[in-house]
C-alpha cells in the first residue's frame, strides 16, 4: 500500500513532503487484508524532533490508477456531485470539475464533521479505495480532522488530515460560498520533542460497482458508532409532537396547517400551503395516524378536514392533476414557494405523486385501525393514477415536471419523479389492479440502474437544482417495498436493501461535536439523523418517514445492521424536538423545526444579539409530521 505524506505548516501556503520538515512519520501495518470488513489497519506515529512546537496540517493520502473515478464522501460528495453535467443551476454546491471555477474544483478538502461517516472513498476500474479515521481528535486540545479527494492528476486520490482545511471553499449555504482563510483553530499542534499516534483504516477491494461503498460504510459505522441520547418514548414523542402541531399550527379559517409558526418578533406564522411535500397531505396524514393512535377525536377531525379541503379544491381541470400549492388567499396553482427556482414551470411529479401516495396511506390506515373504508378517496385517486401512468418516457422514467395545461411530461432526468411510480405501485397493492405491473417493473429497473446502483441519486427536493440528495430515495424505498408485497420476487428485497443503504450514507453514525447553540448546550445527537442533500448541509427529519419500510426489510431478513440503524432513527426522532418549553431556545413543548446544523454548513440563523444559532427558531409542522409518521406505524406496536 502506497501512502503519501505531506504537511502544510502554519502561515505557509503550500503542502510539501514531510521529509522537508521537523516531523518524522512512522507507519506500522497492524493487520487487515484491505477488504470491506477487514481493512488494512495502520498505526501512524508523528514525531516532532524540534525544540519548538509544530503547528500545521498533516496530510496522508493513498491513490490508484485513474480512468473515470467516482468519489464518495458521505453526505458531501457522490460521484462528482454532477460536476460533469451543465452547471447552470441557481444553487451553488461542491462539484468535481477539471478546473477551479466556482462551484467546481478537481480537489476538495473538508472538515471531518461535514461527513456523516468518517471515510473518503473512490470507485474506478472495478476497484474501491477508501481511507477512514476519526473525524476529530479529543484530548487536552480539541482539533477537527479532515478528509480529502484529488482528481487533478493521472491518479485518483483520497486522503485524511490532522487539522483541516475547507478548500477551495467553505460552503455555508447554496447562495453563500465563503473562502476559508486559515486560522489557528484549523491547525494541529505537536509539542516540542513529543509525538502523537493514531489509527487509520484503508480499504482496497475489487468491486462489481459502486455499491461496495455501502459495505465499507457498515464497517465504519460499527467502528465509530455513538448512540443518540434517550429522552422521550415513542408514545410520548408522538403525543408531544402531534399535540403541538394540532394546537399551534392549525388554521381553522384555511382548513389546513401553517408551514412556519414563530414565537418571537411580529411574525406569528407563514402559511405557504401545498398539496404535499412541505405542507398539506404530508402533515395531515401523519396527524391523522397520530390521532388514531392517541384516540384524539379533535385532532382526527382536524386532519380529515384538511384532507377533505385539499381533495375538494386542488384539482386542475385542464391537466386532470392536483395543483401543487395554495396561496394565503386560498387560490390553488403550480406556483409554490419553490417555483422561481425551477427551470420549467408546471406540476411537480414529486409533489403530485407523493400527495396521491399519502391519500392512499390514510385510506389503508383508516381501514386497518378504524375499520372504516373511505372509498371516495380511492375514487379521487383513480383518474390521477390513470393520467400519471401515461406519462412515463421510453426508459420508464416519470416526469419531473408535467404540463399545467395538459398533464403531459415536460421535463425528466430526476430521481424525485419516482414518487409517481410509488403512487401507482400503492394503487395496485390496495386495489389488486395489475394493468400497470409490467410498466412499473420496467420503471423500477430504470431508476435502480440509473440512480441507485451508481449511488448517485439526484433531483428530489425542488429547491436544489437537481443536486444529489437523500429525499428522492424515500419514494423508491416505498416503491420497492410495495413491489415486493405485490410480487414476492426477491429482486425487490435486494433492491430495497441497496436503497436503504444509500440513504444510510446521509445518516450520521456518530454524534457530531456541535459548537454552536442551542444544539451545543442541550446534548442533542446527530446520530440517526440524515443530511438532506449535498446542497443544503443540515440534518432534517424526512428520512424518519420510512421506518415501516426498514422494519419490513428487517422482519424478512433479520439483518442486524438494518435493525441497529432503525434504532438510531427512532431514538433520534424521540430527542430532536422541544422536550419542554424553550429547550431549543424557542417555542413550546413538542415544537421542532427542520434545520439542525451539525457543522459549519447552513449557520445563517441568529439569536437576537446577532450570534449564530444551529437551528431555526420556528415550529415547522412537516418536520414533526415526518417523525410521527415513522413512529405511528409498526414502530408504535
Amino acid at each position: 500500500m502506497n501512502i503519501i505524506y505531506t504537511i502544510k505548516e502554519y502561515n505557509c501556503g503550500e503542502y510539501v513532503p514531510i521529509e522537508s520538515s521537523t516531523l518524522s512519520v512512522r507507519e506500522s501495518l497492524v493487520g487487515g487484508s484491505g477488504k470491506n470488513n477487514d481493512p488494512y489497519e495502520y498505526e501512524i506515529v508523528l514525531n516532532n524532533e524540534a525544540d519548538e512546537r509544530w503547528m500545521g496540517i498533516f496530510h496522508m493520502e493513498t491513490c490508484m490508477p485513474k480512468t473515470d473515478p467516482q468519489y464518495y464522501l458521505p453526505a458531501f460528495m457522490y460521484g462528482r456531485n454532477r460536476g460533469d453535467e451543465p452547471m447552470d443551476g441557481m444553487k451553488l454546491y461542491p462539484r468535481i470539475t477539471d478546473n477551479v471555477q466556482k462551484p467546481g474544483s478537481p480537489t476538495w478538502k473538508v472538515r471531518g464533521d461535514r461527513l456523516s461517516h468518517p471515510v473518503a472513498m473512490v470507485y474506478d476500474n472495478d476497484m474501491v479505495l477508501g481511507i477512514s479515521a476519526r473525524a476529530y481528535m479529543g484530548g487536552e486540545v480539541f482539533r477537527y480532522s479532515g478528509f480529502t479527494l484529488d482528481n487533478s492528476g493521472d491518479e485518483c486520490r483520497v486522503g485524511y488530515t490532522l487539522g483541516y482545511e475547507n478548500s477551495p471553499w467553505l460552503f455555508i449555504d447554496s447562495s453563500k460560498v465563503v473562502t476559508d482563510m486559515p486560522t489557528q483553530d484549523n491547525y494541529y499542534i505537536i509539542e516540542a520533542k513529543s509525538s502523537v499516534s493514531f489509527r487509520v483504516y484503508i480499504y482496497e477491494e475489487k468491486a462489481e460497482d459502486a455499491r461496495l461503498i455501502n459495505r465499507i460504510i457498515e464497517n465504519v459505522y460499527y467502528r465509530y458508532h455513538e448512540e443518540p441520547v434517550k429522552k422521550a418514548s415513542v408514545h410520548e414523542a408522538v403525543s408531544d409532537i402531534a399535540g403541538a402541531i394540532s394546537e399551534y399550527a392549525w388554521l381553522d379559517d384555511s382548513k389546513g396547517y401553517s408551514l412556519f409558526v414563530f414565537d418571537r418578533g411580529d411574525e406569528i406564522l407563514r402559511k405557504l400551503g401545498s398539496f404535499s411535500w412541505t405542507n398539506g397531505l404530508s402533515i395531515a396524514v401523519p396527524i391523522l395516524m397520530s390521532a388514531i393512535r392517541l384516540n384524539d377525536e379533535a385532532m382526527k377531525n382536524q386532519a380529515l378536514c384538511c384532507m377533505d379541503n385539499i381533495m375538494k379544491n386542488s384539482m386542475n381541470p385542464s391537466s386532470s392533476l392536483p395543483y401543487d400549492a395554495c396561496s394565503d388567499e386560498g387560490k390553488w396553482s403550480v406556483r409554490g414557494w419553490w417555483y422561481n427556482g425551477m427551470k420549467t414551470g408546471g406540476h411537480s411529479g414529486y409533489i403530485v405523486g407523493q400527495g396521491i401516495y399519502y391519500i392512499m396511506k390514510a385510506y389503508e390506515f383508516m381501514k386497518k385501525h378504524c375499520d372504516v373504508s373511505c372509498d371516495e378517496w380511492l375514487h379521487y385517486v383513480k383518474p390521477v393514477i390513470e393520467k400519471l401512468a401515461g406519462t412515463a418516457n421510453g426508459d420508464g422514467e416519470f416526469p419531473y415536471i408535467l404540463s399545467e395545461k395538459t398533464g403531459a411530461g415536460l421535463e425528466y432526468d430526476s430521481f424525485g419523479s419516482s414518487w409517481i411510480m410509488t403512487a401507482i405501485a400503492y394503487y395496485m397493492k390496495l386495489t389488486g389492479e395489475r394493468t400497470y405491473l409490467d410498466m412499473i417493473k420496467k420503471s423500477e429497473m430504470h431508476y435502480y440502474n440509473e440512480y441507485v446502483k451508481k449511488c448517485i441519486c439526484y433531483g428530489g427536493p425542488l429547491d436544489i437544482s437537481k443536486g444529489v440528495d437523500s429525499e428522492g430515495i424515500l419514494a423508491y424505498i416505498r416503491a420497492v417495498s410495495l413491489l415486493h408485497m405485490i410480487t414476492k420476487e426477491d429482486i425487490y428485497l435486494h433492491h430495497l436493501k441497496d436503497a436503504i443503504e444509500y440513504e444510510f450514507t446521509f445518516k450520521f453514525c456518530y454524534n457530531s461535536p456541535v459548537s454552536v447553540p442551542p444544539l451545543s448546550k442541550i446534548g442533542w445527537s446527530s446520530c440517526g439523523g440524515s443530511v438532506t442533500s449535498v446542497v443544503n448541509p443540515h440534518i432534517h427529519p424526512m428520512s424518519s418517514t420510512v421506518v415501516d419500510e426498514m422494519l419490513y426489510y428487517y422482519t424478512r431478513t433479520k439483518d442486524e445492521y438494518i435493525k441497529d440503524r432503525i434504532y438510531d432513527v427512532i431514538k433520534w426522532g424521540c430527542q430532536t424536538y422541544n422536550y419542554y418549553d424553550g429547550e431549543y431556545d424557542y417555542g413550546k413543548k413538542g415544537w421542532m423545526s427542520e434545520r439542525y446544523c451539525y457543522s459549519q454548513g447552513l449557520l445563517t440563523e441568529t439569536y437576537e444579539d446577532g450570534s449564530l444559532a444551529s437551528t431555526w427558531f420556528a415550529l415547522m409542522p412537516w418536520a414533526g409530521a415526518s417523525i410521527i409518521e415513522g413512529l405511528t406505524g409498526d414502530a408504535w406496536e
